[in-house]
């Protein structure tokens, strides 16, 4: 089973080209689910976030509070860097365990770990392949803030703090290209999937 990373920056469309992966027979992670999945279980990484941010990122209850999680994670790269190194090597070994239980059913052709930081984070060091999604800015924008609670600033900041779309392009095995229609997209999920699987 390979094991494959599918990235993109904000709003490129990545959980769409997740699903249809997903309906071609690919198995899905979605690791930035897990990740917040995370900041609500998991106590170590909650002592080691207060330790770094404060009780600032906390709510009434004493839990991470994610919007004021961002607001600080994201205000420049040190913060973003800090929050990564306390997440991620979490998320790696998740990643790993999910891989070895998924192969042992020898159901799926292909193990897709779908993340935002697949390249930040250091993650495609451990993959057989690595798949990014890009599109044009002006449909990034508009697809993030109508389905986020994030304001246009918000928006322009992640980019800012994410690798480019270049950069990404110029380290993938796969690019898709998602300026068109589902359709369109698909065709490349399709073409891609049929080399991979």
């Amino acid at each position: 089973m390979l094991k494959v990373g599918l990235t993109g920056g904000i709003g490129t469309g990545k959980s769409t080209a997740s699903i249809l992966f997903k309906d071609l027979g690919a198995f899905i992670f979605d690791a930035d689910k897990e990740a917040k999945r995370l900041l609500d279980t998991s106590e170590i990484i909650q002592k080691e976030l207060i330790t770094e941010f404060g009780t600032d990122i906390l709510n009434g209850e004493n839990k991470i509070h994610r919007a004021k999680l961002a607001r600080v994670s994201f205000q420049d790269e040190e913060h973003q860097f800090i929050l990564n190194s306390i997440i991620h090597p979490h998320i790696f070994q998740i990643i790993d365990k999910s891989f070895d239980k998924v192969s042992a059913k020898n159901k799926y052709p292909v193990f897709i770990v779908d993340g935002a930081l697949i390249f930040e984070s250091g993650l495609n060091n451990h993959l057989d392949y690595t798949i990014v999604i890009t599109a044009n800015m002006k449909h990034r924008m508009a697809r993030v803030l109508e389905n986020s609670n994030l304001s246009r600033e918000d928006v322009l900041r992640r980019i800012e703090l994410q690798w480019s779309d270049e950069e990404k392009v110029n380290l993938a095995d796969f690019t898709l290209r998602n300026y068109g229609t589902e359709k369109e997209l698909k065709a490349q999920i399709q073409k891609v999937y049929a080399e991979l699987a």
